[in-house]
């Protein structure tokens, strides 16, 4: 437990810092321009450090394993990753999140590997809108394709992530209902955060997920689903009449961090306790240093044990203004 009586439940492992997109939201293109560096591929852990750091994190209670990045499928040879996490004894949920890109030749390769789940960005199904949201004008259809390579592979149930932004793709969450209501899948509407300090964040530009389910539930009406776990982000709500399910993350509006049970894993081996953190502990200096699992066993207790982050219910009581610059960690470093 934490010290706000939080378990350690979810480890989230960026296994890349790149991405071929430049969400605005993420990172935006005016400042991650052409030139910008990334780990070199030494920096970054190897699979078997990683598989090493879950293995070790499965022994203090970790249960889900979500592979983030960056964009996770530049990591060259992921698929075999997969595969030696899926061996790791204790880790009962695989997971990946991915821009779906490169989706359409790497869906059938992860899923042979044992990939449980997968989520897929999408913010809008308008191609002008998504061109302009994804920051390089990447089309749109690659993705679709992706999602349907993904459901010939055998993935169900595919998590759609969608951030709405006010002004920018608002407007266009119907489109996302209509597209993948009775599909299986399910849509899910994020808050625009301050995750990191490049973004341009500003309280006017968040649409509450309140002001989303309304607009969804006056054409397709919705009742609430009850949580299946603890620390399960997304508010779910089922339609009525059995098209499926929908979800909000409202990190903003409805801060959930009483029950926040994630650690994440940045590509570079620095520990983070919370998206909204200053600076994370690094235990890649552990593993190169010829320390033991026992010790690092120990660190990563040491680290959890004294966490008491709740940066969203500390914004919310300032009103959802954001805290004084001080250098959080970037969205793009530790996944979303």
């Amino acid at each position: 437990m934490d010290r706000l009586g939080r378990p350690l439940h979810d480890l989230r492992i960026s296994v890349i810092d790149a991405c071929n997109f430049r969400c605005p939201y993420c990172m935006p293109a005016e400042v991650y321009g052409e030139s910008y560096r990334f780990l070199p591929a030494g920096e970054m852990l190897s699979f078997e450090e990683i598989t090493r750091v879950a293995g070790l994190f499965a022994a203090q209670g970790v249960r889900k394993v979500k592979l983030t990045g960056g964009e996770p499928l530049l990591r060259p040879w992921l698929p075999e990753l997969v595969e030696r996490l899926r061996a790791v004894p204790g880790i009962d949920d695989l997971a990946l999140i991915t821009n779906g890109a490169y989706l359409p030749r790497m869906a059938a390769p992860l899923r042979a590997a044992g990939l449980a789940r997968l989520t897929v960005s999408l913010d809008s199904l308008d191609e002008e809108t998504f061109q302009r949201m994804n920051g390089r004008a990447h089309r749109l259809a690659p993705v679709l394709d992706g999602i349907r390579a993904a459901e010939q592979a055998g993935f169900s149930g595919i998590k759609l992530n969608a951030v709405v932004i006010r002004g920018m793709n608002d407007g266009q969450v119907l489109d996302l209902v209509r597209r993948f209501r009775g599909t299986g899948h399910v849509v899910r509407f994020i808050e625009y955060m301050d995750v990191g300090t490049k973004n341009g964040w500003t309280p006017d530009r968040v649409v509450p997920s309140r002001e989303t389910l309304d607009l969804i539930a006056r054409e397709f009406p919705v009742q609430p689903v009850q949580p299946a776990y603890r620390g399960e982000v997304a508010s779910r709500y089922r339609f009525t009449d059995g098209g499926g399910e929908i979800g909000f993350i409202s990190s903003v509006s409805q801060p959930f961090c009483r029950d926040c049970t994630r650690i994440r894993l940045s590509a570079d081996g620095r520990l983070y306790t919370c998206l909204f953190a200053v600076d994370g502990f690094d235990l890649r200096r552990l593993l190169r240093g010829g320390a033991t699992d026992e010790e690092i066993r120990e660190r990563i207790r040491v680290v959890w044990s004294r966490r008491a982050d709740r940066y969203s219910e500390e914004r919310a009581h300032r009103r959802q203004q954001p805290a004084a610059a001080g250098g959080k960690v970037e969205m793009y470093t530790i996944g979303g």
